[in-house]
């Protein structure tokens, strides 16, 4: 039975544009969540963190790819763990000794979290991810890229998985976080009394086209 808080939540719907729409480079017709699901719990799902990158002349998902090709090019030796983050970014340097984390993705933001205790390493805002795409090479590995507001400095951050429609879902799992984001603030934006002040709108920023997937995606538990 659910309790009253939890009944108002599941009424409390929200409505999203299609991916169509939201994501013209996603070649499906729905979202893989229910809204509720990324605003109330989270999605999670397993991959390997393969290092990050300072991004020193932001070019949009090609900055992103080409982050992803040099770090095919310096992981010669497998999954690439032992590499030291490019760059000042202090909340991943530790990681390279993490073999396995789950991704946490939520309409708020990310959360790298370590697969073999659940402690939660580094938090990304939705507001400053951008740029998420898939390595057009290798469509097991993915990236996306956020900003440092202390220093304004951008870093890719590049990760791998075990099969390319996991890649794909978290892909795609990343637009809707950031289109639910997006109605929400358009909605807090229509519920503020008139004379209130604008406050700040989330940017949806999309990606270059990715593929489409093949039956049988996976996602951990």
């Amino acid at each position: 039975m659910l309790l009253p808080m939890q009944e108002d939540r599941r009424e409390s719907r929200l409505t999203l544009r299609p991916p169509s729409l939201a994501a013209p480079y996603a070649p499906v017709q729905n979202w893989q969540h229910q809204p509720e699901k990324l605003i109330f719990e989270s999605c999670g799902y397993e991959a390997n963190y393969l290092g990050s990158m300072l991004i020193k002349d932001l070019r949009g998902t090609e900055s992103t790819q080409d982050a992803c090709a040099k770090m095919r090019v310096w992981r010669p030796w497998g999954w690439g763990l032992h590499l030291q983050p490019v760059g000042d970014d202090k909340s991943t340097e530790h990681m390279k000794k993490i073999p396995t984390i789950i991704l946490s993705i939520t309409y708020k933001g990310v959360k790298f979290i370590d697969a073999s205790n659940k402690n939660v390493i580094a938090e990304h805002e939705i507001r400053n991810i951008s740029c998420a795409a898939q390595d057009p090479e290798d469509l097991c590995t993915f990236a996306y890229i956020t900003k440092d507001l202390q220093t304004s400095h951008h870093y890719c951050h590049v990760f791998s998985t075990v099969d390319v429609n996991l890649t794909y879902e978290i892909i795609l799992t990343l637009g809707q976080a950031f289109e639910v984001a997006y109605q929400l603030a358009l909605q807090a934006q229509r519920a503020k009394p008139l004379g209130a002040g604008a406050g700040e709108m989330i940017e949806t920023k999309s990606s270059k086209p990715v593929p489409k997937p093949r039956a049988g995606m996976r996602k951990s538990a």
